[in-house]
């Protein structure tokens, strides 16, 4: 069940963030009538398998679970089938990707599958390269392993599909337990979790969280760790993918969105506590990143 409200989740964030929907989903059940979840809960659904139009899909999601049977069944199999001749995207989450298999569609693909089940599929397909990978984008096949990493999976696709800004936003609000991180006090902090990063970056990026309301210039961060400002570029670039002066502004655009959807300071009020020397130029960063207006998101609150 939370494999399946996570991926949901995504999808419906993406759409809460942007200026237009990006994404129209569905829900399908072998038949017309709701599709019970492993939590015993009834989940309804648009419509039964037979009503699924493969050609009409851009990507098509087998969701699994701890108790779903491990038997394609034959109106579904007929579906992935045909969608896998179409230039459709198709994964399978929890152990929907060994029912991907089943269908004969997975021959030749990397994939991954919940730990209780990697042994069984391992030894009845052996053509399929079956990985301990949280989640695994092989091509136009997608597959997870569990409730977490599917979240990162379609946190993944939604940048595949609609761009890596929308991706980070919806990271920031979503994966707040990985894309957070843990002060010395016990506290959250927004800064990325990663025991691979090297100290210095860690310093860097614990200065930009506390300084939001007055951003520190460049060549201050870097002599703080005794670094060029072409090494702390080279430093971002490696381990963050983007620049420095990107990520502290993202940062600031990041907790700029939270003060709007969480309280009732001005637009102006905003920008000022997230450094911004005016609010025309707060605005404009706003929605070049997000795609709306400072004001239009704060209309938009109601939604979350």
């Amino acid at each position: 069940m939370m494999a399946f409200t996570g991926a949901v989740d995504a999808l419906v964030t993406a759409n809460l963030l942007s200026n237009s929907e990006h994404f129209s989903f569905t829900f399908y059940g072998e038949n017309s009538e709701s599709v019970k979840s492993d939590l015993n809960i009834d989940v309804a659904v648009t419509g039964s398998l037979k009503s699924i139009i493969p050609k009409q899909l851009d990507v098509l999601l087998v969701c699994g679970g701890l108790r779903t049977k491990l038997e394609v069944q034959p109106r579904l199999q007929s579906i992935l089938q045909q969608a896998a001749r179409l230039p459709c995207r198709i994964g399978g989450v929890w152990n929907g990707s060994y029912i991907l298999a089943q269908a004969g569609i997975m021959h030749g693909y990397e994939c991954t599958i919940h730990p209780e089940n990697y042994a069984l599929m391992s030894e009845v397909f052996p053509d399929v390269k079956v990985s301990k990978k949280p989640y695994v984008i092989d091509r136009e096949r997608f597959s997870s392993a569990g409730a977490t990493s599917t979240l990162g999976l379609m946190l993944s696709l939604i940048g595949q599909l609609s761009g890596e800004d929308l991706m980070r936003s919806v990271e920031g609000i979503l994966n707040v337990d990985s894309v957070l991180g843990e002060s010395a006090d016990g506290s959250m902090t927004m800064l990325p979790s990663n025991p691979t990063f090297p100290e210095s970056l860690k310093t860097i990026l614990s200065l930009m969280e506390t300084h939001i309301d007055e951003p520190l210039s460049a060549v201050q961060l870097a002599d703080v760790v005794n670094l060029s400002r072409r090494q702390m570029e080279r430093l971002f670039m490696k381990y963050m993918d983007t620049s420095p002066a990107r990520y502290y502004l993202e940062l600031r655009l990041t907790r700029a969105h939270q003060l709007l959807r969480q309280s009732n300071a001005s637009v102006v009020n905003v920008s000022v506590a997230c450094g911004f020397a005016s609010a025309t130029h707060f605005s404009h960063s706003f929605k070049d990143y997000y795609g709306m207006s400072p004001s239009e998101a704060r209309k938009r609150r109601d939604k979350f």
